[in-house]
């Protein structure tokens, strides 16, 4: 297979400047290197972390800790399906999603802490599994996502860059 190596940074032109932010905090290295060892890290992080705590939040209005495993998971979910479309050549525009309203609509407070880590954990896994398959030509394919033109390479940083966002968050302001 023709592969694009996995380290290649995206360009600025193959994101919206929003998701800057994300990619920013990606380390330089193998992307899909780096998804693996983010899996292996939140994993030990959560199950470290007990059910009572799953339910705080660190501000009136914020997300509970359970909440925030949730919505990597529903962000991940609609990530890899943008991956999936536009690595597929897929030329159908694919529209945004409302974070708060898929926050606001899930089972999270419900659930236990547990159990979302290990769907987050699923989730993680069959992006992997999605992003290690892909030959190398689709990496650079471009599509349309909440209309803005998008990359596959810039959504597997962005993947990464929005896990390491919202970890640094829970490690900081919910579990100092």
């Amino acid at each position: 297979m023709n592969r694009v190596p996995t380290s290649c940074r995206p360009g600025a032109d193959e994101y919206a400047a929003y998701y800057e932010k994300y990619i920013a905090l990606v380390p330089d290295g193998d992307v899909l290197s780096i998804l693996q060892t983010q899996l292996d890290s939140s994993q030990a992080f959560l199950r470290s972390t007990t059910e009572d705590r799953g339910n705080f939040a660190y501000a009136p209005g914020k997300w509970t800790l359970k909440e925030v495993v949730g919505h990597l998971s529903d962000t991940e979910r609609i990530f890899g399906y943008r991956v999936l479309r536009i690595s597929r050549n897929d030329p159908t525009p694919i529209e945004g999603f409302e974070q708060d309203d898929y926050v606001r609509s899930g089972p999270f407070r419900n659930s236990k802490l547990a159990s979302l880590a290990e769907d987050f954990a699923a989730v993680r896994r069959s992006t992997l599994s999605l992003l290690g398959n892909l030959p190398g030509e689709s990496w650079l394919r471009r599509g349309t996502a909440n209309k803005n033109e998008v990359s596959v390479r810039s959504l597997a940083y962005m993947i990464a860059g929005h896990e390491l966002h919202h970890m640094a968050i829970l490690r900081d302001k919910y579990l100092p």
